[in-house]
């Protein structure tokens, strides 16, 4: 996703951080505890609302509900495609912060189940890294809204890493 490449782009980080590069942003957000650091980075993080909590070594991604973001006035519900942005930044930025990385994890493959609509209100995710090799990472992600055992979407991405 072109999203993710905006963290390696030191143009669009401001002056003041200009020499920074994803290392030092990963490790930055980490030091402080402060995801907002790291996803202020990418803008389409920022488009759709996103934030992360870390409890321990688990990570619980948030999606807040937003008008913007949804694609079904009707329902109202998000768009998918939203949902299936937020849960491929979650994996990348779970990735980051456990390999503490150089790099941003390039995306191979991204599929993903939708389970039920996901309707106007705050969603979660949740990443487990399924598998991590030299070259290449799996990621499974669980996407809910009230309840954790009722899944909306889940999905398996498989990463290029450095």
């Amino acid at each position: 996703m072109t999203e993710s490449k905006t963290l390696a782009n030191k143009a669009d980080m401001p002056d003041s951080s200009a020499s920074l590069d994803v290392r030092d942003v990963v490790k930055r957000a980490i030091e402080l505890n402060d995801y907002s650091y790291l996803l202020a980075k990418v803008p389409y993080s920022q488009f759709i609302g996103m934030s992360v909590e870390r409890f321990g070594d688990e990570m619980v991604f948030k999606l807040p509900a937003k008008d913007d973001n949804i694609g079904n006035p009707i329902l109202p519900a998000i768009h998918g495609g939203v949902i299936a942005g937020f849960m491929e930044m979650s994996a990348i930025v779970q990735l980051m912060v456990f390999m503490q990385a150089k790099k941003v994890p390039k995306i191979v493959d991204f599929s993903i189940d939708y389970l039920r609509a996901g309707l106007h209100q705050d969603t979660f995710a949740e990443c487990k890294i399924t598998r991590q090799g030299r070259r290449v990472a799996n990621v499974s992600i669980n996407c809910w809204q009230t309840n954790r055992k009722q899944l909306i979407a889940t999905a398996r991405a498989h990463f290029l890493i450095e």
